[in-house]
């Protein structure tokens, strides 16, 4: 793990950004990985500021999103697809045509096997953004008995149903999503995770220090050949 203490939130951002926009220039048809949440937004402004500067152009990337909730409507503004066109799509030059979601109202074996195969047959993930949630979650890979492999439909857990509902004032929260499997997200080539506040400290440290354990699903990422971890001072403050 390359571990890197910055001072906040947009140094992070800046440091998240740049890693992602100098492989875009150096490959233009490269495949990303983007997830949600309050963690990567600030990597997403950077990279919409340099777009707007005319230093990078994202017209011949092809993503793929971490995860969506199961039982909402195409469209609604709690979606993650609609967080992702809201802060970052629609604000570069992406091509809707090339960003890809999971249905979270599909057939899971059906959905799971689809997304499985457009990974692969776009050579797979060269990076992967990734959060961690205070239980030490990635994706929507919850704490379990066994690491899981491709995407799968999840139940979440309480712990992030209460830190997620603050997002949702007029409906109820979905109870599941589909999620990539840990194998999945282990397949990136390069993975960056970005923790910022004492709330993600204990995570942080059962992380980068503790066993790898499907008890604490980023422990996994100790086994992954090019993972860096952006912290501001907080989330490493037990380490």
């Amino acid at each position: 793990m390359d571990i890197r203490i910055l001072e906040n939130v947009e140094e992070i951002g800046a440091a998240a950004g740049r890693i992602i926009c100098d492989f875009v220039n150096e490959k233009p048809a490269c495949v990303l990985g983007f997830a949600t949440g309050a963690s990567p937004v600030p990597t997403y402004n950077y990279m919409i500021e340099q777009f707007n500067e005319g230093k990078v152009s994202f017209k011949d990337v092809t993503t793929f999103n971490l995860d969506e909730y199961c039982g909402l409507p195409e469209g609604h503004k709690n979606s993650y697809k609609t967080f992702m066109f809201e802060n970052l799509f629609s604000k570069v030059d992406i091509d809707p045509a090339k960003v890809n979601f999971l249905d979270g109202n599909a057939d899971e074996a059906e959905e799971s096997r689809r997304y499985a195969e457009a990974i692969k047959a776009k050579g797979g993930v060269d990076i992967q953004i990734l959060g961690i949630g205070r239980n030490g979650h990635i994706a929507f890979n919850e704490p379990s008995d066994e690491f899981t492999d491709e995407a799968w439909k999840v139940t979440l857990s309480q712990s992030t149903i209460d830190a997620n509902s603050i997002y949702f004032d007029d409906t109820e929260m979905p109870t599941s999503a589909m999620t990539m499997g840990i194998g999945s997200i282990m397949r990136s080539k390069k993975i960056i995770l970005i923790a910022t506040g004492s709330s993600k400290a204990e995570a942080v440290k059962a992380m980068i220090q503790g066993e790898v354990t499907p008890q604490c699903p980023a422990s996994i990422l100790q086994k992954h050949d090019d993972t860096v971890i952006l912290l501001d001072k907080a989330a490493a403050s037990l380490i």
